[in-house]
């Protein structure tokens, strides 16, 4: 149910999915290898752009007191007894304890914040500070050697976990920590002018060389199995600074072909693929098309982009359930309140940014970039802590919440802590609220590009301008640029937002209050050129409306945003089962900007910005009214002899290996692989239904299935032959829910006897018939059928969960009706 979104349209329609944030990138044409290949435009500097004030400004203010706060000796402590060097230091906890493997990572993270509030606010501190954590981590490398390691280490674990890496085992990402750190000193290097850290950091670069140019391509190859963060992003990166061959050659040894041969083919093959393993991965890709011009590189990217943003993605704009991919398209039947892993929204900005610089002339991957930023990013911090701390999942599930701090192993949703915690989000958080002023501006020789609408002051040194943005949006739609200083000919170009959609046409640009001839489309840039004084002023005004957005897997599942920002529904300390059903047409604005009321199941709730919920329960998806429909039949295949669907509304059924027909009319089943594989979509948009068919059990054990509809083994709609217990269940149940709705019969069947078995779920209610008798009930249902959507593993005789046995026996006639049956209907229904 995704729709095609071109690259100019991103969010662009009313009827667009939660997935399609707008962008379908082609590979399109790459320059050939062989030289290096800069990005056309850079970013304004960080220390040219101040924030004012927003609640960007307000997040970097608390993740700001962090970093002065942190007592950097803590994060050492771990590095210099590592070294043998003394540490009275008090030990951290979480992901940073001594007894961790991953630690040392947050004194990556911790670096390259404090290179960036240094850079974009100019405090001394942080760069004081940044030199002392340098210096330090100096000594523990020069004392390497004398601990045993071979020179340029510079570690808080062990060199040996890199000998049992290399031997095939898996220990913790220690490439991943290493990239951290490396990662924290190039920005000391590159943001606060310390020699020292690029000293250190190509010492730690020339033992990576050392380690790594003696394996073979195939042991390089299956260590890379193993979470080794941006290794090849920073390699690459610090080769366009130093020019040195070894560190490319070393950045491409990076290069996992288990995922970049699949991109490079434009093959999607994320499903079952742990997340943030690949994106940074692909972030090293750009830097190394920009290293060596090899379009390649550029193709993986774009097409990883690509795959990811239209097809994996939440409305939030994250992804990932359990940190996982799934197949493309299945979102809303994998919410938890484990999705949307924030480290994963953070690489994901950092690829759209670099594509974007190499690629202006595609405004989606600003678009894409904004929305994250909104509906994520901005949220993940807690707004009452005074130390930005950031919760590590952003849960999608009806009823999750973002809640105060934990530690290792807390509750999804929970808030991080000033040293108990230390989980990679935690170090991510520290990067993305100290740097939100590097993606507002951009700049070619003779062209400012205005990205993002975020009230700050710009100056273009190239052109002796000052500009400021001053701004309510999203809360208000209007956004005004005023040359504050200098004079200067150059062209300007705002983006205007793909999310705009039809009411484009509506949008104005104004230069000193007189309408100005530009063509303004929702996906492109409109461009005005002229001498700019100080004292001109350019106001753009992008029109909003709530827009209803439709899951893929589920269009009965929908979300509500007004322009750039997602709305969700704020629930207290209300626990949802399930997803509430909305009327969305009762949606009204109440008052406040960005504030609105609807009615959802029955009582009135309030919506706002969902990067403003926080310490209650909370839900951005909502179930809305199924379609009304005659009472009727949906699907029947009576496998007497042909797959055929008989009322030719859906495909053939496809027998599985060890399935055949019987000259009795029916289709007979292995118990070992033999299954009965039925169309995707069979139940979508019932909201309430009856599913019959024949089934004859030649032996029974416990868990093979009848039927299941569903999509994955916790997202399913099924009848059990047997249960543990030794009766026929039905159940239905969707990925986030604690439990499930199931109806047990008082035994089960009898072996070698044909039975009828109906299942008809309506209202609150559902019963479990067998022989045209009721064998079972439950009132009071959790979910309803319609929030299952367009299952796409639909099965008699085979469970989705390759764990459970196969049905040894014989099936015919399946039945799906839109309605629910009484018992005279059940009873009605042909006879064997």
């Amino acid at each position: 149910m995704t729709p095609s979104f071109s690259r100019r349209a991103f969010l662009g329609t009313a009827g667009a999915t939660a997935t399609a944030l707008g962008i379908g990138l082609s590979a399109g044409a790459a320059h050939a290898g062989g030289a290096p290949h800069r990005p056309r435009l850079s970013p304004l500097p960080l220390a040219a752009v101040t924030l004012l004030d927003s609640p960007f400004r307000d997040n970097m203010a608390r993740t700001c007191a962090y970093l002065k706060f942190v007592d950097p000796d803590r994060l050492l402590h771990t590095f210099r007894l590592n070294v043998g060097l003394s540490s009275t230091a008090e030990p951290c906890g979480g992901w940073e304890a001594p007894d961790v493997q991953l630690r040392g990572h947050s004194t990556g993270h911790l670096l390259s914040a404090l290179a960036q509030a240094h850079a974009n606010g100019g405090d001394e501190e942080y760069a004081a500070k940044g030199r002392f954590i340098v210096a330090e981590l100096a000594k523990c490398q020069a004392a390497s050697p004398g601990a045993g390691y071979r020179p340029g280490y510079l570690s808080a674990f062990a060199e040996g976990v890199f000998d049992q890496l290399e031997a095939g085992g898996r220990p913790w990402a220690p490439y991943y920590t290493i990239h951290k750190i490396m990662a924290g000193l190039l920005d000391q290097y590159r943001l606060s002018g310390n020699r020292q850290a690029l000293d250190v950091l190509t010492g730690m670069v020339a033992w990576a060389e050392a380690r790594t140019s003696r394996l073979s391509e195939q042991t390089m190859q299956n260590l890379l199995h193993v979470e080794f963060g941006g290794m090849n992003d920073v390699l690459a990166e610090l080769y366009l600074v130093t020019g040195d061959p070894a560190h490319l050659r070393t950045a491409r040894r990076f290069d996992h072909e288990e995922m970049f041969g699949p991109m490079a083919e434009r093959r999607d093959n994320l499903d079952g693929y742990h997340a943030n393993t690949q994106i940074p991965k692909m972030v090293g890709a750009v830097r190394e098309y920009e290293a060596t011009g090899i379009a390649r590189y550029h193709q993986i990217a774009t097409f990883f982009w690509d795959t990811v943003v239209h097809h994996h993605t939440y409305v939030i704009g994250g992804n990932s359930n359990e940190e996982n991919f799934g197949p493309p398209g299945e979102l809303v039947s994998r919410l938890s309140d484990v999705n949307c892993e924030n480290c994963n929204s953070y690489n994901m900005l950092k690829l759209s940014r670099l594509l974007f610089m190499h690629d202006p002339a595609e405004p989606a991957y600003m678009d894409y970039y904004e929305w994250t930023l909104y509906n994520q990013m901005l949220g993940e911090q807690d707004p009452d802590s005074e130390h930005g701390f950031c919760t590590y999942y952003t849960g999608l599930w009806p009823g999750s919440q973002r809640q105060p701090k934990g530690g290792l192993g807390s509750a999804p949703g929970s808030y991080s802590g000033d040293y108990d915690n230390f989980s990679c989000d935690h170090g991510t958080g520290m990067e993305t609220h100290t740097k939100f002023a590097d993606s507002i501006y951009f700049q070619s020789e003779d062209t400012l590009y205005v990205n993002l609408f975020i009230p700050s002051e710009a100056t273009w040194a190239p052109h002796g301008v000052r500009i400021r943005q001053e701004t309510g949006y999203p809360k208000a739609e209007t956004t005004r640029l005023t040359v504050t200083e200098g004079e200067a000919r150059f062209a300007l170009k705002l983006r205007i937002p793909g999310w705009l959609g039809a009411r484009g046409h509506h949008a104005k640009v104004r230069v000193n209050g007189a309408a100005v001839p530009v063509k303004v489309r929702p996906g492109e840039y409109v461009t005005i050129e002229r001498r700019w004084r100080a004292g001109d002023a350019v106001e753009l005004t992008m029109p909003m409306a709530p827009v209803w957005r439709k899951a893929p897997d589920n269009p009965y599942i929908q979300a509500v945003s007004h322009g750039p920002v997602v709305l969700a529904g704020a629930y207290g300390d209300q626990e949802l089962g399930t997803f509430p059903a909305i009327d969305p047409r009762s949606l009204r604005a109440d008052g406040a900007p960005l504030r609105f009321t609807a009615t959802a199941d029955g009582a009135e709730v309030k919506l706002m910005p969902f990067s403003e919920v926080h310490h209650q329960r909370y839900t951005v998806y909502w179930a809305t009214p199924a379609p009304r429909r005659r009472p009727g039949l949906v699907a029947r295949y009576a496998l007497d002899g042909s797959p055929e669907e008989a009322t030719g509304a859906w495909p053939d059924a496809v027998l599985a290996e060890g399935a055949s027909f019987t000259g009795d009319g029916a289709v007979a089943l292995d118990g070992s692989v033999g299954h009965v594989v039925l169309p995707r979509g069979l139940i979508t948009g019932l909201a309430e239904l009856t599913v019959a068919l024949w089934v004859r059990a030649d032996s029974l054990v416990n868990n093979a299935r009848l039927f299941n509809l569903g999509f994955n083994r916790r997202t399913f709609f099924n009848v059990n032959a047997r249960t543990g217990s030794g009766r026929t269940r039905f159940s239905m149940k969707t990925y986030g829910m604690e439990g499930e709705d199931y109806v047990d019969a008082p035994g089960t069947l009898t072996v070698g006897a044909w039975t009828h078995v109906a299942v008809a779920v309506g209202g609150d209610s559902a019963v479990l018939y067998l022989d045209g008798a009721e064998a079972g009930r439950k009132d009071g249902l959790i979910m309803s059928p319609l929030v299952l959507g367009a299952t796409s593993q639909n099965f008699l005789g085979r469970s989705q969960d390759t764990r459970h046995p196969l049905l040894h026996g014989r099936v015919r006639d399946f039945r799906v009706y839109n309605h629910a049956l009484d018992a005279t209907a059940v009873g009605a229904l042909p006879r064997a």
